[in-house]
């Protein structure tokens, strides 16, 4: 099927196929234009626009036209007058003469541009070069007109001929037509680059529309998601205990003695079962901490003991593979605000993850030390930077010489799920979960988590936490 395009104007299409004077040039613009010619040729001129409105001309009133408006019929008259050659449209031609009862004439021509009439140009009143005495119309439109007053006012009116009045009318349709395709060129690029604003806008509009849809689709397919890893991984949580409490139960000879290859098995039974509960038990805090369902006992702490705690429960698994596990706290730490229990397990999840990716003869550092936040640069801070209370926060790095991880990495290790070798044949085993299940953590106690290179080699965790709001006592000394 062929679609026929029609052969359309650009007038057309962003002026509705209609071109107005007063669009294509403002009215001071044809104010100077009118006193420029009155000047010259000191004939008054004045435009008006397709619909009759006044766009441009000189004010001003002939001595005679001011004589006959002092008599009452003389008014009357005059009124007339310019009321028919207001209302007069051009002939056919574009040129049509109007002529007033004092002897003066108004020329009235059509005004076109582009082929389209756009208004009319009125030149007048003028005095033809064939009155040669006072016209019996104006002594006898009222008996107080005194025909030598008359006469020597007719005088002082511009005196032209029809060829004259047409040479004027020429040059300023030619000196208007240069003014009008000016404005036409900048009237249609004012008007395409609207349009062309319009439909960037209405295709933003509907991109964004788009994207929100895209947005809350995906939104509510990842609450679906962590609603079901919660309830999956709930209902395997079940099952699964009691298989790795069977097992236990099966290693302590409950049911029976066991041969060593026996006791074997149920030994991998069991360290599997334990391996999977803690998939599983991951992939519920992620879903609690997605959805906001995890509940945190806020208090104030102190770091020290946390820390301590976590060297003391990790030592073991360190030496048996022959890694150096070393605490470093730095004095004078600030007191935190913070559930010791989560923060626990955040700094458990990285010395764990530490002590995977070192190979052995390595070493594992925690180091806490006190330090000043950063300003973010903003000009208000700029500005009241000397006024602001110190903000100090804790940061606690996360020290280690195993493998590292490269730099095009790092961002992606925090995402549920990820694994920077993700291969089936990957030498280390885990879900993907920890890093993700820290990084939320860490954000819900208000701090950040980021990674620095280690070299040469290895990789440093830094959990920044900032410090419990003071007391109203504490800020008075602070002061």
């Amino acid at each position: 099927m062929t679609v026929e395009v029609p052969n359309v104007s650009i007038d057309e299409l962003v002026l509705h196929g209609r071109v107005r004077l007063e669009d294509l040039v403002d009215r001071e613009g044809l104010d100077e234009l009118c006193q420029t010619f009155v000047t010259l040729f000191g004939i008054p001129v004045r435009i008006y626009s397709s619909e009759g409105a006044l766009l441009g001309g000189v004010a001003g009133e002939q001595e005679l036209c001011a004589y006959v408006n002092t008599t009452t019929q003389g008014r009357k008259a005059c009124a007339a007058i310019v009321g028919t050659v207001k209302a007069r449209e051009p002939d056919g031609t574009g040129d049509v003469v109007t002529t007033c009862f004092t002897g003066a004439a108004y020329r009235i021509l059509a005004l076109e541009y582009d082929g389209r009439r756009v208004g009319r140009l009125i030149v007048g009143p003028f005095l033809p070069n064939n009155v040669v005495d006072v016209p019996a119309s104006l002594l006898g439109v009222d008996p107080s007109v005194a025909k030598d007053r008359a006469w020597s006012l007719l005088g002082k009116m511009p005196l032209a001929k029809a060829e004259t009045i047409t040479r004027i009318a020429a040059h300023f349709k030619a000196a208007l037509d240069l003014i009008l395709f000016s404005g036409h060129k900048a009237l249609i690029t004012n008007k395409m680059h609207l349009a062309s604003v319009r439909e960037s806008y209405r295709q933003l509009e509907e991109k964004t529309t788009r994207l929100q849809e895209a947005f809350d689709r995906l939104k509510e397919l990842d609450r679906l998601k962590s609603n079901f890893l919660a309830t999956v991984s709930h209902e395997l949580r079940t099952p699964l205990t009691s298989i790795i409490g069977y097992s236990e139960m099966l290693s302590e000879g409950l049911a029976g003695e066991m041969k060593p290859e026996q006791h074997e098995f149920v030994k991998t039974i069991h360290d599997k079962g334990e391996q999977l509960l803690s998939l599983i038990m991951g992939l519920l805090e992620l879903s609690k901490l997605e959805s906001g369902t995890m509940r945190m006992t806020m208090r104030t702490i102190r770091i020290d003991p946390v820390l301590s705690d976590v060297v003391s429960t990790l030592t073991p698994a360190a030496r048996k593979r022959v890694i150096k596990l070393e605490l470093d706290i730095g004095p004078n730490l600030p007191d935190l605000r913070g559930d010791p229990d989560r923060l626990r397990q955040v700094f458990l999840n990285l010395v764990e993850n530490a002590t995977k990716f070192t190979p052995e003869g390595g070493s594992i550092t925690l180091r806490a030390r006190t330090v000043e936040a950063e300003s973010d640069g903003t000009e208000e801070e700029a500005g009241l930077s000397l006024l602001a209370p110190t903000r100090t926060r804790v940061e606690v790095r996360v020290i280690d010489t195993g493998i590292g991880i490269p730099a095009h990495e790092r961002p992606k290790v925090f995402d549920p799920f990820y694994q920077v070798d993700s291969s089936t044949t990957r030498e280390y085993g885990g879900a993907g979960l920890g890093l993700s299940i820290v990084k939320r953590l860490v954000e819900a106690h208000g701090g950040t988590i980021r990674i620095e290179e280690n070299r040469p080699r290895g990789t440093v965790f830094v959990v920044s936490l900032p410090q419990a709001p003071l007391s109203a006592a504490q800020a008075t000394s602070a002061t």
